[in-house]
């Protein structure tokens, strides 16, 4: 069974992770308010994920049955000086769960919970994931500077693998 610590920091998790599937939908509307359907497409897509790891975290603490505590949720950033800001703040929102994740995995070391350190695995290897896909997009944010055409092509291309995610 859990520790009570280790319940506390485990649905801590479950509001990050919640908030974040928030954070990027506010930031999916966003782009579509500003016509960049591709950029928007793949934010919901990340919403959708960030949703169903709140939703495995949930299902990890029921299975050890102790109790989920669901916590409010902040108000999310909605404005942004452009799409490369915006992607600036996925990257530092993705570093900032992924250094919770491996508090949370420490946390579990120290009480010798080896079910919740082989449970965390999945999110250490699924936050190299988050942070490489938004690294990405930042870098090419950057090649592509100020250039319109070269944004909407990007916009495109980012459409296109939100399609793909989610098939």
């Amino acid at each position: 069974m859990i520790s009570d610590n280790m319940l506390t920091q485990l649905n801590n998790q479950i509001q990050r992770e919640f908030y974040s599937s928030y954070l990027y939908l506010a930031m999916s509307n966003y782009c579509s308010s500003k016509s960049l359907i591709g950029f928007a497409k793949w934010l919901r897509a990340q919403a959708d994920e960030e949703r169903g790891h709140g939703l495995k975290l949930i299902d990890y603490v029921e299975a050890q049955q102790r109790p989920v505590t669901l916590q409010a949720l902040g108000k999310p950033a909605s404005e942004f000086k452009s799409v490369h800001e915006l992607f600036e703040t996925v990257l530092e929102h993705e570093r900032s769960i992924t250094g919770a994740i491996h508090d949370l995995f420490a946390l579990a070391q120290s009480e010798k919970d080896f079910a919740t350190q082989t449970f965390l695995g999945w999110f250490i290897t699924e936050q190299v994931e988050e942070e490489a896909s938004a690294q990405l997009v930042v870098d090419k944010l950057k090649m592509i500077g100020a250039s319109a055409g070269s944004l909407l092509y990007l916009d495109k291309e980012l459409g296109k693998r939100a399609a793909e995610k989610a098939a």
